[in-house]
C-alpha cells in the first residue's frame, strides 16, 4: 500500500534547522532500498557508502543550505544520462557509461539534490505497464498482482515506497501518468520544451519530454522552479507560459457516452463520483466533447510515429534483434511499413486535430477525464500485450501529439481498493493553470504566487 516518506519540504526544512542531514537521510534511502531488495524498481542505485559520501560532499559546499534542493533525494529513469552511470534503457547489451550528465539532471544537482540511482522501466521506453523489462517485473504498491505501470515504472515506485520524494523520468505516450495513476502519486507532463531533453535517449524525439513524479503539487513546484530552463542545445525548448492569477477555472467534462472504462464498472463509478465533486471546488464546469483528442491518439501507434523509434534504435535493431524483448521487436519492426507519403498524410490529418482542438480552448481552460480506464494484473498483460497496452494509454496517447500539458491525479480508490486517477489536462503552456487546478482537486493549499524565487522562499522560512 502506499506509504509515501517525507516530502521536499520536509526533508528541506530538517536539513537546514539542523535536525537532520542529508547524510542521515542518504542512509535512510539506501536502508529502505536494501530491505525492498531487487524488487524492480531500480536498475542501478548508487552504493549505500557512495551514496553517503555524495550526502557529505554536498553538506561541505559553501552556502549548503542555502541550495533550493540541499540534500533531497532523487531518482533518474534509466534512459537519462548521468555521468559515469551506466544507461541501459532496460537492455543490457544496449548499454554504456554516461560521459555527461542531461543539463536537466545537472541542475538538480547544482541545486544540491542527491542523486540516489536510474529506475526500471519499460525496454527502450517503449510501454505503458511496466513489465517489459529483462529485469525483475515491478508492481503496483497496490497488491493484487497489479501492474506497475510504465514505461516510468521504477520511477512511481520510489515515490509511492517513500523511498525517494521525487523522480525524474519521461512521457511520450503517457510514460509518466500511467505509472504514476497505478501507484496513487501525482505525475506531471509539462509542455514539452520546458524541461530539456538533451541527455535523453529518445523513444520518439518529436514527442518526448521528461517529467516529474512525486506525492505533492508542492514538491512539483519546487523541482520544476530548478530544473526548468531554456537550453539552445535543445531545438524544442521554450519558455514558460503566463502564472495562474486565481482566475476562475473553466473546466470540460466529456459526456459520460464518450468515456471509455472497457467493462469496468468499479473504475466507472468512481470516476463519475469525482466528477460530481468538482463543481463544489470552485471550478466552472461545462461538457465539452473528447472526440478530436481521441481521433489524435488513435494515430500514435496505428501512424507513422512509431516509425520514428527507428531513427535511434534501428541499428541496434539490425544489429542484436535477439537482444531486444519480442514485444519490443515487434513494435519496432511495425514501423517499417509505412512510407512517406503515410507520414505527410499523418501530419495533415494531425494538423486538422490540432486546429479543431485550438478552437475549443477559446471556451475553456481545462479538461477532466480519467488517467486509466482499467488496470490490469500482471499475468493479464503477458497474455495480451500489446491490447492492454492500448487500452492503459486510451486517455494519454494524444498529449504529446496536441501538445498538451497534463497531470495524473490520485484521486483515491475504488470500491475493490485499486488506485483511482484523474488526468487534467489543458493546452501547451498553460501548466500552471492545470497544476492549481490539479491541487484544488487535491484539496492542497497552493498560494497563487506558487512560483516565487526557491531561494527567497527558502530565505522567508529562515
Amino acid at each position: 500500500m502506499l506509504n509515501p516518506g517525507p516530502t521536499v519540504a520536509e526533508i528541506l526544512a530538517s536539513h537546514e534547522s539542523g535536525s537532520g542531514a542529508p547524510t542521515s537521510t542518504a542512509a535512510r534511502v539506501a536502508d529502505a532500498i536494501a530491505a525492498r531488495g531487487d524488487d524492480g524498481t531500480w536498475i542501478t542505485p548508487v552504493p549505500r557508502e557512495q551514496l553517503v559520501a555524495a550526502a557529505a560532499e554536498i553538506e561541505c559546499r559553501p552556502g549548503a543550505r542555502t541550495l533550493p534542493l540541499y540534500g533531497v533525494p532523487f531518482g533518474v529513469k534509466d534512459s537519462i544520462d548521468v555521468a559515469g552511470w551506466p544507461t541501459t534503457l532496460a537492455c543490457p547489451d544496449f548499454a554504456y557509461v554516461a560521459t555527461e550528465t542531461a543539463p536537466a539532471v545537472q541542475r538538480l544537482l547544482d541545486a544540491g539534490a542527491l542523486f540516489v540511482g536510474k529506475t526500471n522501466l519499460d525496454q527502450f521506453a517503449t510501454g505503458l505497464n511496466g513489465t517489459r523489462t529483462p529485469y525483475p517485473v515491478p508492481r503496483s504498491v497496490f497488491g493484487g498482482d497489479l501492474i506497475s505501470g510504465g514505461s516510468s515504472s521504477g520511477s512511481a515506485l520510489a515515490v509511492a515506497l517513500g523511498q525517494v520524494p521525487f523522480c525524474v523520468a519521461t512521457d511520450t505516450a503517457g510514460s509518466g501518468r500511467v505509472p504514476a495513476a497505478l501507484n496513487g502519486i501525482v505525475g506531471w507532463k509539462p509542455s514539452r520544451g520546458l524541461i530539456s531533453t538533451v541527455g535523453l535517449v529518445p523513444a520518439c524525439k518529436s514527442l518526448d519530454c521528461l517529467t516529474l513524479m512525486a506525492s505533492r503539487i508542492e514538491d512539483l513546484d519546487r523541482v520544476f522552479e530548478v530544473i526548468a530552463a531554456p537550453d539552445p542545445e535543445d531545438p524544442w525548448s521554450r519558455a514558460r507560459g503566463p502564472r495562474y492569477r486565481g482566475e476562475r477555472i473553466r473546466m470540460g467534462l466529456p459526456p459520460e457516452s464518450e468515456l471509455e472504462f472497457f467493462g469496468d464498472d468499479a473504475f466507472r463509478v468512481a470516476h463519475l463520483g469525482i466528477r460530481e465533486r468538482l463543481g463544489r471546488r470552485g471550478f466552472d464546469t461545462t461538457t465539452t466533447t473528447l472526440r478530436p483528442f481521441l481521433d489524435a491518439g488513435e494515430l500514435l501507434y496505428q501512424g507513422p510515429w512509431v516509425a520514428e523509434r527507428l531513427v535511434e534504435f534501428g541499428d541496434f535493431l539490425a544489429e542484436k534483434p535477439e537482444s531486444i524483448l519480442p514485444v519490443i521487436r515487434e513494435i519496432f519492426t511495425s514501423g517499417y511499413q509505412f512510407n512517406a507519403v503515410d507520414v505527410f498524410r499523418a501530419q495533415q490529418r494531425l494538423q486538422e486535430l490540432r486546429a479543431v482542438v485550438g478552437r475549443m480552448w477559446a471556451e475553456i481552460d481545462v479538461v477532466v477525464v480519467p488517467t486509466l480506464g482499467t488496470t490490469f494484473t500482471v499475468d493479464q498483460v503477458e497474455a495480451d500485450p500489446i491490447r492492454t497496452n492500448t487500452m492503459l494509454g486510451h486517455y494519454t496517447h494524444f498529449g504529446n501529439l496536441l501538445d498538451l500539458t497534463a497531470v495524473a491525479v490520485p484521486m483515491g480508490t475504488a470500491a475493490d481498493g485499486r488506485p483511482v486517477s484523474a488526468m487534467v489536462f489543458g493546452p501547451a503552456q498553460s501548466d500552471d493553470t492545470v497544476l492549481a487546478a490539479a491541487a484544488r482537486m487535491l484539496d492542497e493549499p497552493r498560494p497563487v504566487e506558487a512560483h516565487m524565487d526557491v531561494r527567497l522562499a527558502q530565505k522567508e522560512r529562515r
